[in-house]
């Protein structure tokens, strides 16, 4: 077989053409990811609590009817919220497992309730299964209870996405990190931050 000195040429070019692809849609991801980190840290590391019209406080695990340490964490934080008076309401989020008894926002309901905030003054939504629905579901409490400024309690790793998913509904929130706790190691504040990076991501690219 003759291989001519023009095969060998195009051969090359698009060798050339297909790396500068690939570098450059490497060099994108970098950026992306490393905007995306900066985000997160931004929003991690300030509190916006001011005076509004209600709490929400983003779900996490429950325990057969227990919060969480990281959900009775962010509950501590809305309560503390609550005593400074900077809103009336407080708003808990999440559902459950299938065949589970109670739900996150059930849970967070009754330990609210248990640590002095007055039923009328909660409550409980108890249908989402993730963070894009929790927001969805507060929108709809918001526009049924005509509240206009919400302070959002989560991990301050999530409230870069939590802020995005909420303005995507059309709500003005201001985010209000929960305090850390004990240290983590650098796996689990990997993990963390990888998890909020791919989650955004898949989000912007509705991938979910």
């Amino acid at each position: 077989m003759i291989i001519s000195d023009t095969n060998l040429r195009r051969s090359g070019t698009g060798s050339r053409l297909l790396g500068r692809f690939v570098l450059l849609v490497l060099v994108a991801a970098i950026g992306w990811v490393g905007w995306v980190y900066g985000q997160i840290r931004y929003y991690a590391d300030r509190d916006e609590a001011s005076a509004a019209d209600a709490i929400a406080v983003f779900g996490a695990a429950e325990y057969d009817g227990r919060p969480s340490p990281v959900l009775r964490a962010r509950l501590d934080h809305a309560l503390d919220l609550y005593g400074r008076k900077l809103a009336p309401l407080v708003i808990t989020l999440g559902g459950g497992d299938e065949g589970d008894r109670h739900s996150e926002g059930g849970v967070g309901h009754d330990y609210l309730l248990a640590h002095g905030v007055p039923d009328t003054a909660i409550i409980a939504e108890t249908q989402s299964d993730n963070t894009e629905e929790s927001a969805a579901r507060l929108a709809v409490i918001a526009r049924a209870n005509h509240l206009n400024r919400i302070i959002v309690v989560s991990d301050g790793t999530h409230l870069f996405r939590i802020h995005a998913l909420c303005e995507k509904v059309g709500l003005t929130v201001y985010t209000s990190p929960r305090p850390v706790g004990r240290s983590i190691g650098w796996q689990e504040s990997f993990s963390r931050m990888a998890h909020e990076i791919i989650s955004y991501t898949a989000w912007r690219l509705h991938l979910h």
